[in-house]
Order: C-alpha cells, then structure tokens, then sequence
C-alpha cells in the first residue's frame, strides 16, 4: 500500500463529523491508533492531533480553521470567464487590496508590487 497521497493528488478534507467517526473507537478504548490507522489509512500522528484537539475542547477542537483552497485561484487559472465571475474576481481584489491599505500597505502598479508605509 502506498503511503501519502498520489502524486498529482489533493488533501483529503475532513469534516468535523467524520474526524470524529474515526477517531471515536480510540478514544472509547475499542481500538488502537495503530489499528485505526491502518483500517484509514490516515497517519498516526494525524489522528493523534484529532485525538489531542478532542479530549480538549470537544468537538469545537475538530472543527476546520478555514475552508480549503483559495477561491481566487479557481477563478484566475480559467481562460475564460463569464461576466460573473469577471466580477467576483474583481472583487476579490478590491477586498485584499482594501485590507492591505487598512493594514498600512501600498500596492503599486498592477498589484504585485506591495510596500509598507509608515
């Protein structure tokens, strides 16, 4: 069985429901880390994380940080946009570009150039 995932593959995205189907029979003491690891596939270190995150703060603690992926590069690696999505990924821009100035930041030219102003 080849460890890791395919080359060219992405993450696999768990949900806070699945993580914790999975690392439930460790945590109710019916099964071993190693035993769930190899029934999943998923590394013992991994479900060792779920497992610490849980007996923390619950379910909250298998909750995801963010959503996976960034939403711009679905949008700027196309060719062709419809007119929507012109706009939602000039928005986006705009978006980072406001938080930028907020933060202190100038973009200058066409925004791949960004300095911090005092």
């Amino acid at each position: 069985m080849a460890k890791g995932r395919p080359k060219g593959g992405t993450n696999k995205y768990w949900t806070t429901e699945e993580k914790y189907k999975i690392i439930k029979p460790i945590i109710e003491f019916e099964k071993s880390s190693s035993q769930v690891t190899k029934e999943t596939g998923i590394s013992n270190g991994m479900l060792s994380v779920w497992v610490k995150k849980y007996n923390e703060n619950g379910l909250k603690g298998l909750k995801n940080k963010k959503k996976p992926g960034n939403p711009m590069s679905s949008l700027m690696n196309r060719k062709k946009l419809s007119d929507m999505e012109k706009l939602e990924l000039e928005n986006m821009k705009l978006r980072i570009e406001n938080e930028r100035l907020k933060k202190g930041y100038q973009v200058k030219g066409d925004g791949s150039v960004v300095v911090f102003k005092k």
